[in-house]
């Protein structure tokens, strides 16, 4: 499962770094939650929680519904 979330972030991460930033995969947990980690300059960036809610983790779970969230760490 940690590879097709991998592959997933990668699909999204095109996209991020056209504004200068770029996601990391983290972790996913035993309770089904993705954790990443928002990179250069999306780190930080007011719309951040946005991205990884309407985006991220919107195409993540749309793929596959038994990720319960995304969450960005630091």
């Amino acid at each position: 499962m940690e590879q097709k979330i991998k592959d997933a972030l990668g699909q999204i991460r095109p996209y991020l770094q056209r504004d200068g930033g770029d996601i990391e995969f983290v972790e996913l947990t035993e309770d089904n939650i993705v954790k990443v980690r928002l990179q250069g300059h999306c780190a930080g960036c007011p719309g951040a929680q946005m991205t990884i809610k309407g985006v991220v983790e919107r195409l993540i779970k749309e793929a596959y519904p038994e990720i319960k969230a995304v969450e960005a760490v630091q």
